[in-house]
Parts: C-alpha cells; sequence; structure tokens
C-alpha cells in the first residue's frame, strides 16, 4: 500500500489596495528610497486601511476565490490551520473567525505561531492531517496585519513590513511521488532576544506604562537577525535537497520567505540556483510575515508545471525556521 502524500492542489492570495512607498516613508522617518532598496530590495509593501480591519478580513477574499477556482465550498474543509503573528484578538483562534466568515461550518481549527517561518511549519502539520488518513481537505492560511505592530517612528522595522495573505488547499494525492515530499523544521528560543514583540502576552501584560514605552511594537536588531537568516536558511535549503539527493538542476524553484533580497541570493547561492529559478517579489509587497510564501505560490501558480521540484525555504523570529520539498502535483 502507498503512503498517502498531502498535495496542494489550490493557491491564492491578496493585498490590500493602499501602496506604502519608499517615499512616502522618507516622509515618516529618516531614510531613502536608495538606500532602503540596496539593503532590502524593497520598493513598497500594501497596508490594510479602514476601522474594525484585521488580519482575518485579508484572510477572507484569499480563501473565498481559492474555493471558487477548486470548485469547492466551505463547507467541504475539514481543518483550517492559520498561521498567523497577528490574530484578530489573543482568543478566540482566528481560524475559527475566519471559519465563520466563509461558512467553512463542518472545519475545525487552530492558529499557529511561529513567526516568518509559519506557513512552512503548517504546512508540514496539515500534510501529517492528511498522510494520517482522517481529514481529506486541510485549508492552510498564511497571513498578517503587521502594520498593527509596527512603529512608524521606527526605521529598523517599519521599512521592511507589509500587509498580506495567502493560502493553500492540502489533499490526498493518487499519484506516488507527488505533494509535499519531505520538510526540515528547526527552532531556537534563545533568538527571542533579537526579535520579539516585549509586551502585550503573560510576561508583561498591556500596562499604560508599557504603551507609553512603545513595547507593543515588533522590535528587531537588524544586524543579528540578518547574520542568523543568511546561515540558517541557506543551510536549511541545502540540507533539504541533500536528505532528497537532489542538485540544483533538479530543482525548478526555489520559493524563499521574502525577508531581504540580501538573504534571498545567499539562500539561492548556497543551493546553486540560478536567478531565473528563484520566485522573488519582494520589492513590491516587502516583509509579510506568514504571507510571504504563501504569497508567492499565487503569483506563480500559472509558471509550475506538474512535477516540478519545488524546495520552499523560512526564517523567522524565536528563531525559527525551516525547508520543504514539494513535487508540484497539478
Amino acid at each position: 500500500m502507498h503512503k498517502i502524500h498531502a498535495a496542494i492542489t489550490a493557491v491564492h492570495g491578496y493585498v490590500p489596495d493602499y501602496v506604502l512607498t519608499n517615499h512616502e516613508l522618507e516622509s515618516l522617518v529618516d531614510t531613502n528610497d536608495e538606500w532602503i532598496t540596496s539593503r532590502t530590495g524593497i520598493k513598497e509593501r500594501r497596508i490594510l486601511k479602514g476601522e474594525g480591519l484585521a488580519t482575518s478580513d485579508l484572510a477572507v477574499p484569499a480563501v473565498n476565490t481559492l474555493l471558487q477556482k477548486r470548485g469547492i465550498g466551505a463547507e467541504e474543509i475539514d481543518l483550517i490551520i492559520f498561521c498567523t503573528t497577528t490574530p484578530d484578538m489573543p482568543f478566540p483562534a482566528t481560524a475559527n473567525i475566519l471559519a465563520d466568515k466563509i461558512g467553512a461550518k463542518n472545519a475545525w481549527g487552530y492558529d499557529l505561531q511561529a513567526a516568518c517561518s509559519g506557513f512552512v511549519f503548517g504546512l508540514a502539520t496539515g500534510a501529517s492531517f492528511i498522510e494520517s488518513g482522517r481529514y481529506k481537505k486541510v485549508l492552510v492560511v498564511g497571513g498578517d496585519k503587521m502594520s498593527s505592530i509596527i512603529d512608524y517612528h521606527d526605521r529598523a522595522t517599519c521599512i521592511i513590513f507589509g500587509d498580506g495573505c495567502g493560502a493553500a488547499l492540502l489533499e490526498p494525492t493518487a499519484e506516488e511521488g507527488y505533494g509535499i515530499i519531505d520538510s526540515v523544521l528547526k527552532s531556537d528560543g534563545s533568538g527571542r532576544e533579537f526579535l520579539h514583540m516585549k509586551a502585550g502576552g503573560s510576561l508583561r501584560p498591556a500596562t499604560h506604562e508599557s504603551v507609553s514605552a512603545r513595547e507593543h511594537f515588533a522590535y528587531q536588531e537588524g544586524k543579528t537577525v540578518f547574520k542568523f537568516a543568511v546561515t540558517n536558511m541557506a543551510d536549511v535549503a541545502a540540507e533539504i535537497m541533500e536528505r532528497n539527493s537532489l542538485v540544483a538542476d533538479d530543482i525548478a524553484w526555489l520559493v524563499p520567505h521574502q525577508a531581504n533580497k540580501r538573504i534571498i541570493d545567499a539562500t539561492a547561492s548556497r543551493m546553486g540556483i540560478s536567478d531565473d529559478k528563484v520566485v522573488i517579489n519582494i520589492e513590491r509587497y516587502g516583509n509579510t510575515t506568514n504571507g510571504t510564501i504563501p504569497l508567492c505560490l499565487w503569483e506563480w501558480e500559472s509558471k509550475f508545471k506538474k512535477g516540478d521540484n519545488i524546495v520552499l525555504a523560512a526564517f523567522g523570529g524565536g528563531f525559527t525556521w525551516g525547508s520543504m520539498y514539494i513535487k508540484w502535483a497539478y
């Protein structure tokens, strides 16, 4: 009996209409377009504007269109794994809120928090549910309203992050050798001091003092994070290739987390992958945290061919990092 593999059978994404350009940021902090572009590769990012809008509101259009493309109803979804660092609220889970908004009445769900590596972790988790044979349709969503936790007086972070969401549907594949083949997932909590949000959790609940001290925004020590990310994201991408006896010529596409163009370049170089095989949209969307990889899958979906060997690679706060080997199934 062949092992059940989980395959991505549909993807879609959504980004808000408002475009925050480097030139607009010049009016907010001491920076300029050349400095941002040369160090990050980012030209603009999308921001969710409007009262009462949250991360789940980024997910609804992405998921609804995904379901239309696949030709199924929301009631057919068994499980929703929502990978996010900016949940609508501490509880209930944004996965549950999304289920209500789209009418997924037969789905159970939960949120997964692994910072920028969350979507890769979520795909690996969702694949395990499919491989168990108990579930047939697992929706993995990666999205963040990063503008809700970014201090637009802090040039170390406000130039990097944007808002966006993408989703992938996992289903069992009847064809052996297709789908999610392997993953390498890692974490190291000692990295928490370099990339975190200081207040708002049980360690430091919200107070007047914590709000006044601007401790409810993302904090990043850029040089240290860059050093770890360049090394670990490249290493884990090379490891997934070695584990599966893949060489550069075998890889059709590298889909990396869109944190920094230099980190992406270092990962591709370590893998021996040429630039034309690297999926990049960081210049238009910046770092949407859990949204980067599914947004890349959505934008490049038409270029993927059945049987393509695709490697995903990510690095996030915590630290978390991981890679995944997928043989595209449609």
